[in-house]
């Protein structure tokens, strides 16, 4: 995809970050829809992993999952979507990847804590002295304020947070329901890459810049954030166990076919059956990491996007 011409408009400092999401977050700064922020981020673990020495069980965990801003967007009221299209990300020259004891899939057959540095240079990962491959950069942490309780940058939700899914890359649209004057957007815990499921519990962790333009949808919103890319958009739910996330996911795409496109129920469950994807963004297990699904629909010329605009 293309990468689009834009004047930024503001940066947001690493250092103006916060650690859960909650009902009464302050802004750092607040812009107007269709400004330009430029955040830069920190990786996962704050900067505390830089070697393979450092290893993730000696590390300071209240300073996990940085999110920098939070920025509100005026005009922004519960009841809308707040828009965040990602416009640019980019890395830092190096990443961490970690095992971390007791998490993933594998950890019976390996051994545990283990740090790995990975390079990043001109948009290529460098594995090992045999593997390389492009990079795959997107943000995990993308998050509103919520409704009501806070909840650490760990935890996926309603209102995003830990919302790790590789799609959220470049060129993709964000939409999140407001459910606080303002919406208070904040972005951290950048990927070069990772994988569906991120089984070990970790992409490639890495410090960079991301750079939004926001706009608002007035008077409409999903239950979840519903991201949209060029070609699909894709609905998202979670929850401690698989299956139920993935029934979360494909109840908010069915409602936003019902809500949007006036389908029925029951066409919208076999069109999802037979045309969209279902699929994994992460399902670290064991950890106490909740698992996150996604339905990923085709845009149509009958179905453009998730709202009808």
């Amino acid at each position: 995809m293309a990468q689009q011409a834009y004047t930024v408009d503001h940066v947001v400092p690493r250092d103006q970050v916060v650690f859960s999401f909650g009902p009464e977050m302050k802004p750092v700064l607040e812009v107007s829809p269709g400004e330009v922020v430029t955040f830069e981020t920190q990786d996962c673990f704050s900067g505390q992993i830089r070697s393979e020495g450092d290893l993730v069980t000696d590390i300071d965990f209240s300073r996990v999952n940085p999110a920098t801003g939070p920025v509100a967007v005026r005009g922004a009221e519960p009841g809308d979507s707040l828009i965040v299209e990602i416009l640019d990300i980019r890395t830092a020259g190096q990443g961490v990847a970690t095992i971390i004891p007791g998490y993933g899939q594998l950890i019976d057959l390996v051994d545990a804590p283990v740090t790995k540095i990975l390079p990043v240079e001109d948009g290529i990962v460098r594995f090992d002295d045999r593997i390389s491959f492009p990079a795959r950069p997107m943000v995990g942490v993308v998050g509103v304020a919520t409704g009501g309780e806070t909840l650490e940058n760990a935890l996926p939700g309603r209102h995003g947070g830990n919302l790790d899914d590789h799609l959220h890359g470049v060129g993709t649209k964000i939409y999140f329901p407001v459910r606080q004057r303002g919406a208070m957007f904040a972005v951290g815990d950048m990927h070069a890459s990772m994988g569906d499921g991120e089984i070990c519990g970790t992409g490639i962790e890495i410090a960079g810049e991301v750079t939004v333009r926001f706009d608002l949808l007035e008077g409409r919103h999903a239950n979840w954030p519903v991201s949209e890319t060029r070609d699909a958009w894709i609905s998202h739910g979670t929850a401690p166990d698989y299956p139920e996330a993935m029934r979360e996911a494909c109840r908010e795409a069915a409602a936003l076919l019902r809500s949007q496109w006036g389908m029925s129920y029951e066409d919208a469950f076999i069109f999802l059956s037979v045309r969209a994807d279902v699929g994994v963004a992460q399902a670290c297990k064991p950890s106490p990491f909740a698992s996150i699904a996604r339905v990923v629909v085709p845009k149509l010329e009958a179905l453009p996007g998730p709202f009808r605009l």
